[in-house]
């Protein structure tokens, strides 16, 4: 989809939300994929992997992050330990 287009950012994601329904989060570009354990990971990460390739999408493989056990989306913290405001956030809002 050409940049220029005003909505290619809101349809993009309407696509990739109907895409992906399931143990993924997509936001504008960003696209985050969860999982309980490191064998779920696997698997979560090889049917999105595929899905893309069946749909003719891509990834930039030097954006991808693999197997964060923390991960920063959307001005917050998402962990195993639940999800928290990025402190940078928080410092910026008191400073």
């Amino acid at each position: 989809m050409p940049f220029e287009l005003t909505n290619a950012p809101v349809v993009f994601m309407d696509l990739m939300n109907q895409i992906f329904r399931i143990f993924v989060v997509v936001f504008i570009d960003d696209t985050l994929i969860y999982s309980r354990d490191d064998s779920e990971s696997t698997e979560h990460l090889r049917i999105v992997l595929q899905t893309l390739r069946d749909k003719q999408l891509f990834a930039k493989f030097c954006k991808c992050e693999f197997w964060l056990r923390e991960v920063r989306f959307l001005g917050h913290i998402v962990s195993a330990e639940g999800i928290r405001v990025d402190p940078i956030k928080i410092s910026i809002v008191v400073d």
